[in-house]
């Protein structure tokens, strides 16, 4: 596997289009990853609560848990 430090040299081997090309795909790779962690996390929420490890909240009482 390639250090970051490699992977940063390669891409500047790379010309102008192609390094735009290459960052364009990695924040689409990135969303992608974002969109399925969300999806996990739901997915895991909605098993708690099923489960009834938990209950619902207004979101005062739940930034006041995350405040204090």
């Amino acid at each position: 596997m390639k250090t970051f430090a490699q992977v940063l040299d390669s891409a500047d081997e790379l010309g102008v289009e192609e390094q735009e090309s290459l960052v364009e795909v990695l924040q689409r790779r990135l969303a992608e990853r974002h969109r399925a962690a969300l999806v996990d996390a739901v997915k895991e929420a909605r098993r708690e609560f099923a489960a009834g490890r938990c209950r619902p909240a207004t979101a005062k009482l739940i930034v006041r848990r995350i405040f204090t």
